[in-house]
């Protein structure tokens, strides 16, 4: 069975479907993560880490409805919001695998990489300009240039030993791209999409090796519940539509959070 065929079976999710699971998932995490932070500013909540359930309690004790927003800040970010990118990172494999041009698959990531900078930098910075955080669609670009250095490798190279070095070589050199310019998930987000490459030939291996990947994150490993139901088919075909919104919603959240 050709690979394009692999995971095609009746009934299921496709990938569009998957798409329009991260794109909500992703939408949530960050309306929480750009815009809720005004709403807690007015309560003057400002300490966004983990509270445990009684300090959750007193928090909501002593501000009331500033309280709830930050549950809600909480539960949007954290449990609903880590399911896109394992999403994602999946289906960059995927359409590694189908793609007819690598080059131009590359080509636009990269775009909407530099598209979505500015809106990114607004969104999560406030500026238009800002080094310091580099939006996703840069770590998918260093994990796209890594399976496709993997992939020339495994062609290439038969010896095990001299594989296994390219492997390496191509994994290291992503990671490190992804550190250096300070990429949204940076290494772990290179991590996770090498091992759905190297296991991209049995789904049950693959689903395992994403949720090993995802463990740092809790409830990020619960989105290979979504990938397991993926049919292999394609779906609509709304793919720019998909690429679009990531600095589209960033852009409206931002104007949003400035609003409230």
């Amino acid at each position: 069975m050709n690979r394009e065929n692999r995971f095609q079976r009746t009934g299921g999710i496709s990938g569009s479907t998957l798409k329009m699971i991260a794109v909500v998932t992703m939408l949530t995490d960050h309306l929480a993560a750009v815009v809720l932070p005004s709403l807690l500013a007015r309560y003057e909540i400002f300490y966004f880490g983990d509270y445990s359930s009684g300090h959750m309690q007193e928090l909501i004790a002593q501000t009331g409805v500033g309280g709830w927003i930050y549950v809600l800040y909480q539960v949007m970010r954290r449990i609903f919001g880590r399911l896109a990118f394992p999403i994602y990172c999946f289906l960059l494999v995927e359409g590694f695998g189908r793609t007819r041009s690598r080059l131009k698959y590359a080509g636009r990531l990269f775009a909407f990489a530099l598209i979505s900078e500015i809106p990114f930098n607004l969104a999560f910075r406030g500026n238009v300009l800002d080094g310091s955080y580099q939006n996703i669609f840069f770590t998918l670009l260093f994990g796209f240039a890594m399976i496709w250095a993997m992939e020339e490798v495994e062609r290439r190279i038969c010896q095990p030993f001299l594989r296994l070095c390219g492997f390496a070589a191509a994994f290291l050199g992503a990671a490190f791209a992804a550190e250096a310019f300070k990429c949204d998930y940076g290494a772990h987000g290179i991590i996770a999409i090498a091992l759905l490459y190297l296991f991209r030939k049995n789904k049950r291996e693959q689903i395992i090796a994403g949720c090993v990947a995802f463990l740092w994150e809790i409830t990020a490993p619960f989105a290979f519940v979504f990938i397991g139901f993926y049919n292999g088919r394609r779906g609509w075909k709304l793919k720019y539509l998909f690429y679009a919104f990531y600095p589209v919603h960033l852009l409206v959240l931002y104007l949003l959070a400035k609003a409230v």
